[in-house]
């Protein structure tokens, strides 16, 4: 899908990336709205793994807080990562 914002030449200009934060935004909303799951928002913003997209939504105000299958694939990493140790 194809989306077009318009936004006042003035503002866009304060932003350092206006369709990215953008982007992020929606992400967010829609993490936080349990709409996306975190791989979901990896994808969505081409990122390389969980962690860049936690980091994305870590920035201020968008961090809605972890879900219990967030935690276990969490734990599931430090798990693999503790048994190649």
């Amino acid at each position: 899908m194809r989306m077009v914002l318009e936004i006042p030449d003035e503002l866009a200009r304060k932003l350092e990336n206006p369709a990215r934060t953008a982007l992020e935004a929606l992400a967010a909303s829609a993490y936080g709205q349990n709409a996306l799951s975190l791989e979901q928002v990896r994808r969505l913003l081409g990122l390389e793994s969980g962690w860049a997209a936690k980091a994305v939504l870590s920035k201020p105000g968008s961090w809605p807080g972890m879900t219990v299958e967030d935690f276990r694939e969490d734990m599931a990493a430090l798990e693999t990562l503790r048994a190649g140790a």
